[in-house]
């Protein structure tokens, strides 16, 4: 650890997320010194569309990081390092000259390629793309989003087979802007969520380049998650500290809650819900549903993990606040939900983009089944957040069947968590308890943690282990009854799936 009188006594976390951006800085202890946090414009252009405009990502980082950094009254010299966590999978393409973009951001929870990713599935593309990435033919990933980027702008194909375009994930887009063009790079957990990164060795795979027609210079270079990748410029806030940790925000969490040796697991409770479980050296390909993914790289060493994601979780909540007027607030919703014991009968299936694991059905939509004439607000609250709790234990099923190790507990971070009900319902769900952080964004400490590591400030993997707190452990109650709930659920899902037939 940086242990003189003058050395930098913060890490800043920047974490950029998919309905709002946040800047996070920790001291030595890894407890939060300055926090600042802002949301940005959703936009539904087409049935199945979701966009976001690349430059207001950009421009509310830059704003939450130049507030954080006015809380802290922080120096360049104050600061060690800058580490970045971001939403994954959505795609940003830019012009190299300008730095500016060629168009909006297609956000992961975009489907405008479900029928792409259908033909090259028929095609039988889909067992060598499984083989090569872990991942499913499957709109979530960025690489159909490009490919169909290109194919529909001859003139942008041109700019980009003569170089001069670049393309990638949201950290590649945050690096760019940070060091003012200098450096095109993601790490490699970024890198295996785009369809078109081998995670057996670890870069670019020609054939999968090939397979969507997409040039490789336009791809930005795959680095370490802890490692020194520039500095940001001068002009910015923390001008001359190094970037030195880039993680996706899923992977930063599992780093962030301190899953280090295989069999542990995190579930997110985000605007989707995401869970990991550490696998190591070890790459379990799943039979059920579920992605094989990097963790990290660390080293040059890739570790990996066993994924199962849920689209919407905490954005179905979001919902029910701004699109139905249900409640002014989240926390409302928690504590309407919490005023009763069940739903009573009402099942919300919220597959507004579709169903991802295990079920994978691009063309699923939302679904609400059970209604009577005694169904409430509060049964509506607590049916939308016993989705979340439900959507989550078909993965851990999965995953336990994969793994063949029956889960023991399940740590837990993202915003959601914070609902009391929810969690409960979640250890009821699956017998098993739930550890709750006094952090709930583990998602920047991670990021915080792997940049921190890089450059000296924390020594090792055992000195992380110390800035974990728990708030609280959610036991299952052994009287409660789920079985129904969990059969009422499964038929609302067929009921959900291919529900659009035209797109």
């Amino acid at each position: 650890m940086l242990t003189a009188m003058n050395s930098p006594q913060f890490i800043v976390a920047l974490d950029q997320g998919t309905t709002s951006s946040r800047t996070v800085i920790y001291d030595h202890n890894a407890q939060t010194v300055a926090k600042a946090q802002l949301e940005f414009t959703q936009h539904y252009p087409q049935s199945g569309w979701v966009e976001h405009d690349a430059n207001e990502i950009w421009s509310s980082q830059l704003a939450t990081l130049q507030k954080a950094v006015h809380e802290a009254a922080a120096t360049m010299k104050d600061i060690a390092a800058v580490g970045i966590t971001n939403q994954r999978e959505t795609l940003v393409v830019w012009d190299k000259r300008s730095g500016q973009p060629v168009g909006p951001a297609i956000v992961w929870q975009d489907r405008r390629t479900a029928q792409d990713c259908a033909k090259l599935e028929a095609d039988g593309a889909g067992v060598m793309v499984r083989q090569k990435t872990g991942l499913r033919l499957d709109p979530y990933f960025t690489g159909t989003k490009l490919a169909w980027l290109l194919r529909r702008d001859g003139d942008l194909r041109k700019r980009a087979e003569a170089g001069e375009i670049l393309a990638g994930t949201v950290d590649s887009w945050l690096i760019w802007n940070l060091t003012k063009g200098e450096v095109h790079a993601t790490d490699a957990s970024n890198a295996s969520r785009t369809l078109l990164f081998n995670i057996d060795h670890g870069d670019w795979d020609d054939e999968l380049l090939q397979l969507l027609d997409i040039p490789r210079a336009i791809l930005p270079q795959v680095c370490d998650s802890s490692a020194v990748l520039g500095e940001v410029a001068d002009g910015l806030p923390a001008a001359g500290v190094p970037i030195s940790g880039v993680a996706g925000d899923q992977q930063a969490a599992l780093f962030g809650q301190g899953c280090f040796n295989p069999g542990m697991a995190k579930n997110t409770y985000g605007t989707g819900c995401f869970l990991l479980m550490q696998t190591g050296a070890k790459r379990v390909a799943s039979d059920h549903g579920l992605l094989t993914t990097v963790a990290w790289r660390l080293g040059g060493k890739l570790s990996d993990a066993l994924e199962g994601a849920v689209f919407v979780a905490g954005a179905a909540v979001q919902w029910a606040r701004d699109e139905l007027g249900l409640v002014q607030t989240a926390e409302e919703l928690s504590e309407l939900a919490g005023t009763v014991e069940t739903a009573n009968g009402v099942i919300c299936v919220p597959a507004f983009t579709g169903l991802g694991a295990p079920h994978w059905d691009p063309f699923a939509r939302g679904a609400l089944v059970g209604l009577t004439r005694g169904t409430n607000r509060a049964h509506f609250c607590r049916a939308i957040l016993e989705s979340i709790a439900l959507q989550s234990c078909d993965l851990i099923t999965a995953m336990e069947k994969d793994s063949g190790v029956a889960l023991q507990e399940l740590r837990v971070d993202g915003g959601a968590t914070a609902s009391d009900p929810l969690m409960q319902i979640q250890a009821d769900l699956l017998g098993c308890p739930l550890v709750r952080p006094q952090d709930l964004e583990t998602t920047a400490l991670g990021a915080a943690h792997l940049a921190g590591l890089a450059v000296g400030f924390w020594n090792d993997r055992d000195e992380l282990g110390k800035h974990s707190f728990i708030d609280r452990l959610f036991r299952p109650n052994s009287d409660t009854e789920v079985s129904q709930l969990k059969t009422d659920w499964k038929r609302a899902v067929e009921r959900s799936k291919t529900w659009v037939v035209d797109e």
